[in-house]
């Protein structure tokens, strides 16, 4: 039988463009990024050496558009939209990304935090993007990761507005999912992580916060993105932010405790 997951994968791959964030609940979502075989290393490296926003999921072998975590599925059509690099700077944000595909890639998928929000819903704790729609609010911080070989760059970190008495909660329930980002990394005023406007985030939409919400950050997959965007290396392919790939896991599969 088709899983929920499958079905959602067969809708891109048909050209529907939406953002995942509340598709297909209860299955892991994955940031998706490619780069040539000779820069792999160095990529796989910052991902050791940046486990928060970079908890690699998979990697797949050169050239290869297969990951375990989702057979069958193709990573050249199966997200929702995809952004297409060179030198630093997106060319294309396409639906698919077969004719740019080079038989060096090496691709990676990274945890994403929106497989912990149906847990937070559970929870009792508010999803605010989800419920209005939106595609959820990112923001380049001013806190640098470790540099790996080329890559370096901000962490970039997404925003959830949670009222004051269940922040205790949302920690303890995203601590258990330390695969997609686990705890936030900051809770509070966003001028200590450098960030000046949330009504203005760098990737996604703003989101409408309820008067008493305190603005909760999780480290985010989007951080290699603007990693590329630093290092300028000739050639990647990612996901498009908040477009991500629906994999056939189980976000109970990644909890822990």
């Amino acid at each position: 039988m088709e899983s929920v997951a499958a079905r959602e994968r067969a809708r891109f791959r048909a050209g529907v463009r939406v953002p995942t964030a509340d598709l297909a609940p209860g299955y892991v979502q994955a940031n998706l990024v490619a780069v040539p075989r000779d820069l792999a290393f160095d990529f796989m490296l910052f991902a050791q050496r940046n486990p928060k926003p970079c908890p690699l999921l998979d990697v797949t072998d050169p050239g290869s558009a297969a990951t375990s975590l989702a057979p069958g599925a193709d990573l050249r059509t199966d997200l929702p939209a995809y952004r297409v690099w060179r030198d630093g700077e997106v060319v294309a944000e396409p639906d698919g990304v077969t004719a740019y595909w080079r038989d060096d890639l090496v691709t990676f998928l990274i945890g994403c935090s929106f497989t912990f929000d149906r847990a937070l819903a559970e929870a009792g704790v508010p999803v605010r993007h989800a419920e209005q729609g939106r595609n959820i609010p990112m923001f380049r911080t001013a806190r640098p990761c470790r540099q790996a070989g080329v890559f370096s760059g901000p962490l970039v970190v997404s925003m959830r507005p949670v009222p004051p008495s269940l922040v205790p909660a949302a920690v303890q329930v995203t601590s258990r999912y330390p695969a997609v980002h686990g705890s936030p990394v900051h809770v509070g005023g966003p001028a200590a992580l450098g960030i000046a406007d949330l009504s203005r985030p760098d990737y996604g939409d703003p989101v409408t916060a309820a008067p008493d919400d305190v603005p909760v950050f999780w480290a985010c997959g989007v951080t290699p993105q603007a990693v590329l965007a630093a290092a300028r290396p000739p050639f990647a392919i990612t996901h498009a932010p908040g477009h991500m790939l629906i994999t056939d896991a189980r976000d109970h599969d990644y909890a822990t405790g």
